[in-house]
Order: C-alpha cells, then structure tokens, then sequence
C-alpha cells in the first residue's frame, strides 16, 4: 500500500513527571550515550535540571538560607554575651588582679638587724645612720656621662659604678648603692651641683657598726653578701641575692633571730617602668637583739693582756729553751664551770670588723690576708688546733685513778728517764727522758701532776699497755674523750674544730691517706708513752682545754661552751632565753677528784710546782686556783706554751685557759696571763647579767 508523502509517522509521547499528564517515567533508566559519527565533529551537549521526586530544584532556596545565616548569628551573639559576662562577672576579680600586678612592681624592704650585746648591756654590734650615696639605673643609661662624673667625684674606679648597676642583686625598681658611709663633702657637692649628676642622690641608710673595733672580733663576727652555695640552702626562707649575712661568730651563730623579717612595698609603674607613686606596703619587722655572755670589761682585759704577753715573748730567748720565741699567735678563755658561760674569749692578732661594712678595701683585704698578718680572721679559742702537752694528763690520772690502776698512794721511782723493757732501740724509741731532765725519785700521783713528771706518765702509759687484756685498747683516749677532747664542743657559733686524740685507728687512717707522710700506720708501746702525756698527734682547741677542765672543777658535768643568754626584741620583752646544755659526764669519786685537785694545786702554790714561781706572792689565802702547765713539743719549733686553772678552789667560779704558739714553756709563757685574769677577777667579780639564768637541761 502506498503512502501518501505527507505522512509521517506519530513519535510516542514524552513521559513526563507527576506533575505531568502523562504516565511517570521510571527513576532508573539506562540511558545510552548517543553515538557520534566519526566524521561529525561532537555536538555540545545540553544538561537539563534534574528534579527531586516532586519535580522540585536540590539547591535550598533563598529563604533557608536566611534561616540559617539568622541561626548562626544569633548563636554568634549567645556566645558573645556569655563571654562578656564571663569578664564582667565571673571572673572580673582575676582579671582585675592580671592588669594591676601588670602595672604594680613588688620590692623587698630589709629590716633593721637585731643587736649584739654584752651581759650587761653594751653594743658589741648595732647600726648606725650614714650618708649613702646611689645612682638611679634609667638616668645612667640617658646620660652615661654621669657615671664617668660620678666616679671622678668619688675617686672611684668607672668599672666599679658599672659592675654596681649591672649587678642583678638590686632591685630595677630602687637606685643602686654606689657608696656607704660617703664624706660630707662630696654629699654637699651632689646636692649643690644636682643638675649635674641626674639620677644621683645621697641619702641616709641604716649600716651594720661595731662600736668595740677590734674588741672580741672573732666572737662577734661580720655580715658580708649572701654567697650561692648559702642562697641555695636558704632561698625557702625568704633570702634573695645580695643580702646580708653572718659569716661567722655570733653574727653568723644566731642569723635567725639577727635577721628580723622582710617587709614589701608595692610601687606603681608606668609602660616604661619607671616608678610613679606607691601602692601598698608592709614595713618589715626588726631583728630580736641577742643577749651574750661576754663580760666586756673582763674581755677587753683578756684581750689586751694577751696581745701584751705575745709582744713581750716575741724575739726573746725563754729560760730553757734552745730558740728564739716568735710567738705568731695565742687565744685565751674564760668560762664559767658550772653553766658552760663563755665570760670572755680572745684571739690574736684581730682586726676591726668595721672594715668589711660596705665592702671590703683593697688595702684592709690585703692586710687581712698577707702571711706576716698571721690570719687575723682564725678564732683561735675555737679553731686553732694544738698539741695539748701535759694539760692533757688530766685525762690520763682520771683513767688511772677510776680504772684502779694506781690508787692516791701508788708510788712510782723517776730515775730522770723512763725505758722501756726488752727494747731494740734499733726498732724505735726506747728511753724516754723528763724535759729538764730531771729526777724526782719515789713519787706518788699528786706530785706526778703538780711537778708534771714525764716519767710518772710514761709509766702509766706502758701498764695500760701491758694490761690491754684488762683495760682495753684505749682507757686513755676513752676518758679523754667524756672530757671532750677529739669532740665537737657544741658551741653555739659556726667554725669550731673538733680536733683529734691520737688512737691506733687515727694512725692507721693517717697512713692510708697519705702513706708519705705517714710510712708507718701500726701503734707501739712508745706511742701509748707519748700519747699519755699529751704528745703524739692529739690535737686540741683552748676552748676544749677550758671545758675539759670545766667539766673536772664542777665535779664531772660536761656542758657546751654558750655565747648566748637569751634573744629580745627591741622593746625589751624576752623571746628566748638560751639554756645551758649538758654534752656528757665523768666518773669522778671524791677519792679521785680529791687526789688530782692536790695535785693541780701544787702546780700553783707548791715550790715544786710547775707554775709555782710564776705565782709567787699570789694571795692563795684570798681567791685560792688550781691549774695545770702544758709544754708542747712541736717539731722544728719552739714549744706551744699552755696553761689552764680554776678558781676559787672551794666553789670554782671561772676557769682560765691560755694557749701562745712557739712561745716556750707553759709557766713562762702562758700562765702569767692567766694570773693576771685572776687576779683582775679577784677584784672584779662578773656581774650576773640582767636577764634571770635558766636552769640547765639535758
């Protein structure tokens, strides 16, 4: 059948969605890509908008768009809100604080340190106002010029101004201390001439003093600047870098109570720092003053009597003596037996403790530490160490008369020498001779001591030597040290030596640490000899010397030497009163303490006695002492001159101890020192001090 040319075949309908009239299409349809012929080019093609399941666009329209910038910002307000309220209120106090302490600096105030007084009162160390001259660090660093000007003015090294202002131990926020103690004249200069010297200023400040200058120096001691090693153990107290410290004495002995408590000033700065008013502040709290034992006249008679005798010793030949005395140094002693009251102490040769205020000159730190000054600083009382020669017999007739080796009437023959039995001398020593060589004959204990016979001693020596099965290996040094000899004192200041009893165990140990100077590190007969009698490598202090004796004179209690009575603020109202301390005991019957004081007796008051001339014409009847010579013996020196006594023998008060290096026997060197103590006390009496003493404990 023909057609006719103008028909055309029907396309099938499009399918349309459901909006649509006619029937949906399925929402998964493969569709195939159109094939393009080879030699067409590629025809673009044309995407329609796909459409949801309603025929709906996917973009969101305008209008939840809106909806959602709205959320945003409205949740971008909340958490505004909520934070300014957190400023405003929550946490408006911190914040507060934040921008204050951004605009306030805190300083330190020192307080004013505490004095050191004698018993009765007097100023061994206060303070005093003086001119102090300081250099603001902001005006050196706009004109530093003045600091060349400055230190024209002063006659002081420029590099010396600049290490002051870069020390970091001062404050940024105060002037810095260029000069202490400054001449009237150059203060008046500064304030006339202010426009040249910007920044300068002199103005008063509050310095350590010691009104006694070289009066009981050791004793007291001097402050001078924290060092590292004492700023990392105390920083948790409150100490900071340059402060001021005891280094020693006193000063050092009692820097709690010295010190007072720091106060705080709170300066307002502005962006450059610079101070423009005060905030706050604490004043700080002074420093408690503390009481000492010293007796001031009686220290100044003990302290010029001494260096007196030293003087008069040096260059002299002593009766007996093969030698000229150059005595170098000395220390004395005076404490009180029944509480351990150090009433006075000595040292020479001293110095002024005024020198180290403000700093340390060249000229005076060179006179401290040159050699021919022999260490001014050395407390000798406490820190010189000496053989102690026949002061230590002491121990030895204690240890005799307790264990029962000998008894009162025990008599001992002095040929003028002691040997010992079956001795190859080709293997040491083995006779031992007194050291005048002289012989007594029969003697007993009492006279062994008062004559202080050699050969007495060496004889006790060598029975607790042959006797160790009954007696030990060291009876000697075992009563030595309940005497305190080899012990620590417990003083209340820093600086003390314990010294050393010789033992067969110090002498092992001297080899084994330096086998050179010491080849031979066994004990032997003739070592217990030497040790009985005080020689060997015993070494002891004065201050141990007196308390051993302190410790005999009071019936056997030991107590620690005591520098101090109590600590009271300024207003007079006691803080802490300082009580005796008791440190040991020591057997003492009335048997043994009877024979050995007849015996220190007649050393004094006896013809026969060691110090018997020395204290001829002394009124016994009127203050009677008791005391006992040391002559030690000192290789390639003349001997170490000793000498210790108490008194009144009925109810010893004081105990007197004297030691003069190099200075020859005990009776010619040290002893006349101490008969004139005694008799100054004979006439002068130490005053009880003002604060009521304590009962001792322990």
């Amino acid at each position: 059948m023909s057609r006719s040319p103008s028909f055309r075949p029907r396309k099938p309908p499009r399918e349309r969605g459901l909006g649509g009239s006619r029937r949906p299409q399925p929402h998964f349809r493969p569709r195939k890509p159109p094939k393009e012929p080879a030699s067409k080019p590629a025809q673009p093609r044309f995407h329609r908008r796909r459409r949801n399941a309603q025929g709906r666009n996917h973009e969101p329209r305008p209008r939840l768009r809106l909806q959602a910038t709205g959320l945003v910002l409205v949740a971008l307000f909340a958490v505004l809100l909520l934070r300014l309220w957190d400023l405003q209120v929550l946490n408006a106090p911190k914040y507060e604080k934040t921008v204050a302490a951004e605009q306030v600096r805190t300083v330190t105030i020192d307080p004013v340190r505490g004095d050191i007084l004698a018993r009765n009162g007097q100023i061994l160390a206060g303070n005093t106002t003086t001119e102090e001259i300081t250099l603001s660090r902001a005006a050196a660093a706009s004109d530093p010029g003045v600091i060349s000007r400055l230190a024209t003015l002063l006659s002081m090294p420029v590099s010396q101004i600049k290490a002051a202002i870069n020390d970091s131990s001062y404050s940024n926020y105060r002037p810095v201390p260029i000069m202490q103690q400054a001449p009237l004249a150059d203060v008046l200069y500064i304030r006339e001439h202010a426009l040249e010297f910007p920044g300068v200023k002199a103005q008063l400040a509050t310095v350590r003093d010691y009104p006694q200058g070289d009066l009981a120096a050791q004793l007291v001691g001097y402050l001078s600047e924290i060092s590292p090693k004492q700023l990392k153990a105390l920083s948790s107290q409150g100490y900071q870098a340059g402060d001021l410290i005891g280094q020693s004495g006193m000063e050092a002995g009692f820097q709690q109570w010295l010190r007072g408590v720091p106060g705080s000033e709170n300066l307002e700065v502005d962006a450059q720092g610079n101070v423009v008013g005060v905030a706050s502040k604490v004043p700080a709290k002074p420093g408690d003053e503390v009481v000492s034992t010293i007796d001031l006249s009686l220290q100044r008679t003990l302290q010029t009597d001494l260096a007196a005798e030293i003087h008069a010793l040096r260059g002299t030949v002593p009766l007996g003596q093969l030698g000229v005395a150059t005595a170098p140094g000395g220390a004395g002693v005076v404490i009180d037996p029944n509480n351990g009251h150090v009433l006075a102490m000595a040292s020479y040769p001293s110095y002024n403790p005024n020198w180290w205020v403000g700093g340390m000159s060249y000229a005076h730190y060179a006179e401290l530490t040159n050699p021919s000054a022999h260490d001014p600083l050395l407390n000798r009382a406490i820190a010189g160490e000496y053989t102690p020669g026949s002061t230590f017999k002491i121990a030895t007739a204690t240890a005799a008369l307790d264990t029962g080796l000998v008894t009162p009437s025990t008599i001992i023959n002095d040929p003028g020498y002691f040997q010992i039995p079956n001795c190859n001398s080709a293997a040491g020593r083995c006779r031992f001779h007194n050291a005048g060589y002289e012989s007594l004959g029969p003697i007993n204990i009492v006279t062994g001591l008062a004559a202080s016979d050699d050969v007495f001693f060496y004889t006790l020596g060598f029975r607790f030597w042959i006797n160790r099965a009954k007696y030990g290996e060291t009876p000697i040094q075992d009563y030595a040290e309940k005497y305190g000899f080899g012990e620590p004192t417990g003083i209340d200041i820093p600086g003390s030596s314990i010294g050393q009893v010789d033992t067969p165990q110090l002498r092992a140990l001297q080899h084994k640490e330096d086998p050179a100077a010491f080849p031979d590190g066994g004990w032997y007969v003739g070592d217990n000899l030497e040790m009985a009698f005080g020689q060997g490598e015993t070494l002891v202090t004065p201050i141990q010397l007196a308390d051993a004796y302190a410790t005999f004179a009071n019936g056997g209690t030991r107590y620690a030497p005591q520098l101090a009575l109590a600590a009271e603020t300024p207003s007079g109202k006691v803080v802490k009163v300082f009580k005796p301390k008791i440190e040991g005991h020591v057997n003492l019957p009335s048997t043994t303490r009877q024979t050995m004081l007849a015996g220190f007796e007649g050393a004094v008051d006896n013809p026969i006695g060691t110090a018997g001339y020395t204290f001829a014409g002394y009124p016994f009847s009127k203050f009677p002492i008791a005391g006992k010579t040391g002559t030690a013996s000192v290789k390639g020196e003349l001997p170490t001159s000793l000498f210790v006594a108490f008194g009144p023998v009925g109810a010893p008060r004081y105990v007197v101890a004297v030691v003069i290096s190099q200075a020859g026997y005990g009776a010619t060197g040290a002893a006349p020192v101490a008969r004139k103590i005694f008799e100054y006390l004979m006439n002068h009496p130490v005053p009880s001090p003002k604060l009521p003493l304590p009962p001792p404990s322990g």
